[in-house]
This record gives C-alpha cells, structure tokens and sequence, in this order.
C-alpha cells in the first residue's frame, strides 16, 4: 500500500464528531459483532454505549460491508460508521459512504437515525458531517445521495443542505427514487 493511500485511510477512519454526535468507521471487528448479533461485544468496542432501540434498519446492508472489508479492509473509512450521541453515550443509527471516490470524483452518502432520536436536527448533523468530511478530501468534487420519490424527511435533509434534485429512476428494490447532487464549494 502507498504511503499516501495509508494517510488518506488514518484520515478517514478517525472519529468525526460534531456538537452531539460521534461518527465511528465501523471496522471489521464490529461488524463481527452486528452479523452475529452481538450486542454486549458491539457496546464493549465502541466503548460501553448503550444502544438504542432500533438503531438499525438496515441490517442486512451490514452484514454485506462485512463481507467486502473482509476482501477489501484498505476501503474501511469509505463505507459505514455508527452514530453514537455523546450525551447519551448511545448507539443511535448508522451512516457512511457507499464506497471510495468514483473516478470523476463523486461520492455517495447514507444515514438512518433511530425512530427515538428522529426530529430532532440528528441526520441533519449526520449528514453535514459526512459532507464537510468527504469535501476535506481531495479526490471528492460532488457528493451524492438517494431517496425515494417523495416528500420526505431526507428530502427535507438534503435540501437544508444545498443538495438539488438531479434524477429520477427506478430501482429494483426500492421503486422509483430521487438522486441528489451537491457540487464542492
């Protein structure tokens, strides 16, 4: 691995945080620890958290990232990473990348945030993390995201944040969702 490469992979896996949250690359290790619904081993290496009640929607995306970091362990700070609420000291949600830059320089973002914790301005926070985060890198020029094809409260996440609407399509799992785009400043 190029000594670049490896900078640029300290960089990214460090925590992000923001005035409430910490955004945590999730590692191989926790990962374990989801797939096998280990809970009490999941807490203990992410420092103790408590977790909260449906902090996780999409499991089966995590067990699919445990799959690839086992190929690819060079790409971890470029997929998921869990939210914990420093106040609370919960796990609450997960969020991250869908992987490293593409070559023109786009990146995509993802964020689920537990039903307790929602209304409050927490994806919000998660997502202008992960977009602050992905601009300080500099092979990153546009970020990206997806919904569904409706008013919605990611859609009113996005927004806040300056993304535009820029396609419509279809997907086979999802049915008919938006692409967002928001360019580096």
């Amino acid at each position: 691995m190029k000594a670049s490469t490896l900078r640029l992979i300290q960089m990214i896996i460090q925590p992000i945080l923001t005035t409430r949250l910490c955004l945590t690359a999730a590692t191989l290790p926790m990962l374990e620890a989801v797939v096998s619904e280990d809970w009490p081993v999941l807490s203990t290496i992410l420092g103790g958290v408590d977790l909260a009640k449906n902090w996780m929607h999409f499991p089966e995306a995590l067990a699919w990232m445990h799959g690839y970091l086992k190929e690819s362990p060079d790409e971890v700070g470029w997929w998921s990473a869990f939210v914990l609420h420093q106040a609370d000291h919960r796990l609450i949600g997960t969020c991250g990348f869908k992987g490293a830059p593409t070559p023109e320089g786009t990146v995509e973002i993802g964020y689920e945030i537990a039903p307790s914790y929602q209304g409050s301005g927490l994806a919000t926070e998660v997502a202008a993390a992960l977009i602050d985060h992905a601009f300080r890198q500099e092979a990153v020029q546009a970020v990206i995201a997806h919904t569904l094809a409706q008013e919605n409260a990611s859609v009113a996440v996005l927004r806040k944040l300056g993304f535009q609407l820029a396609d419509e399509m279809y997907d086979p799992e999802d049915g008919h969702i938006w692409q967002w785009h928001l360019n580096k400043p």
